[in-house]
């Protein structure tokens, strides 16, 4: 029962952090850059600088935000569980994270 839990939880936790990252990204941009981000940055109208520092500036940000939420899942779930979700393993000194 726990796995499927876990199942709907990890990724949910991603898909919804992913969202709201992209969401904060978007007005980050807008404020240090006083335009909005480029819709399309694979648009060759689109400056290179413009397209590389959004993919940059995106994918630093969404990429953390998530990491953050689904630790946090997998801290509810441990604590709820007392076990470690299915999937993530033992850490480097080879017990459970």
């Amino acid at each position: 029962m726990s796995s499927i839990i876990w199942k709907l939880v990890g990724p949910g936790a991603g898909v919804l952090s992913a969202a709201v990252a992209s969401r904060v990204t978007r007005k980050v941009w807008v404020t240090l850059t006083k335009s909005p981000p480029p819709d399309n940055p694979e648009d060759p109208d689109v400056a290179w600088r413009e397209a590389v520092a959004w993919a940059l500036a995106s994918g630093a940000i969404i990429g953390v935000t998530r990491l953050l939420v689904e630790r946090q899942a997998a801290v509810w779930y441990r604590k709820s569980f007392g076990e470690q979700p299915p999937g993530l393993g033992a850490g480097r000194d080879g017990r459970d994270v």
